[in-house]
């Protein structure tokens, strides 16, 4: 995980960078000086993380923001509660996924899932939606990033399953996402994010390349090689060389939407 963030890390710069996500959260704080925030997801806390680098504290002043995590993962849930910097603190974690989730006894000012819904599978992917809608109070924001269909993730994962794995659950996509909202009556606003990440470490592109997959069972070289069910992967991966070293080209939406 740890050579997976060295690239991944810039999701959530780009992420934090997008907009004015201080300005957000004090407008959206229904009780003066304090928000709640609940993390969909919420993986090892690098979004709240990489809002604190970016100066987010400084720009929020006073405020105060709760976050209440959730994610299926007891070891995320510890990361990303031990990742949380002032301005924000940690309150309840819940260990489900989004779709399992009950109402909250007390509705969010703000939900958001940054770069999180990957693995939903697509037959329950409309009802975890409307568990984050159901859980913001009105005129609450919630806030998806995610990739679009030509990002790395989905491209890389896509050509993975025609290589290695037809049989394996695709990944939801951003397009996917939209249109589910969209189909629950969600009134959309859409930022598109490009970016690039890049590395000359053969060992930092091969762990990235596998946490993308899902697979650690194979090794970089087997996976510029052709697999079983073709050469996808191997060519995709192959579009990916610079020279000595490794570039992957993001593309990613920011859905947000006010309840």
């Amino acid at each position: 995980m740890q050579a997976f963030y060295e690239l991944a890390v810039e999701d959530y710069r780009e992420l934090a960078r997008a907009r004015d996500w201080a300005a957000l959260l004090v407008d959206r704080a229904e009780e003066p000086g304090r928000v709640r925030v609940l993390d969909v997801a919420c993986g090892s806390g690098k979004f709240p993380t990489a809002l604190v680098t970016e100066g987010l504290g400084s720009r929020a002043g006073d405020l105060c923001v709760d976050v209440d995590l959730l994610d299926p993962s007891p070891f995320s849930l510890d990361e990303a509660r031990a990742a949380l910097a002032p301005p924000f603190r940690a309150a309840a974690s819940h260990q489900v996924p989004i779709q399992d989730f009950g109402p909250p006894r007390r509705p969010y000012d703000v939900v958001w899932a940054t770069h999180a819904l990957y693995a939903v599978p697509p037959d329950e992917l409309a009802e975890g939606l409307r568990r984050m809608m159901g859980s913001l109070r009105p005129k609450g924001i919630g806030a998806i990033a995610h990739a679009t269909a030509a990002g790395h993730y989905i491209a890389a994962h896509e050509a993975y399953r025609a290589s290695f794995a037809p049989a394996a659950t695709p990944f939801v996509t951003a397009e996917h996402i939209a249109e589910t909202l969209r189909e629950l009556g969600v009134d959309l606003e859409i930022q598109s994010l490009r970016y690039r990440t890049h590395t000359d470490d053969d060992v930092v592109a091969e762990r990235f390349i596998q946490r993308c997959l899902f697979d650690d069972t194979r090794s970089l070289a087997q996976l510029l090689a052709p697999g079983p069910c073709g050469d996808e992967l191997a060519r995709y991966l192959s579009s990916c060389r610079r020279g000595d070293g490794w570039t992957f080209g993001h593309q990613a939406h920011l859905l947000t939407w006010e309840a």
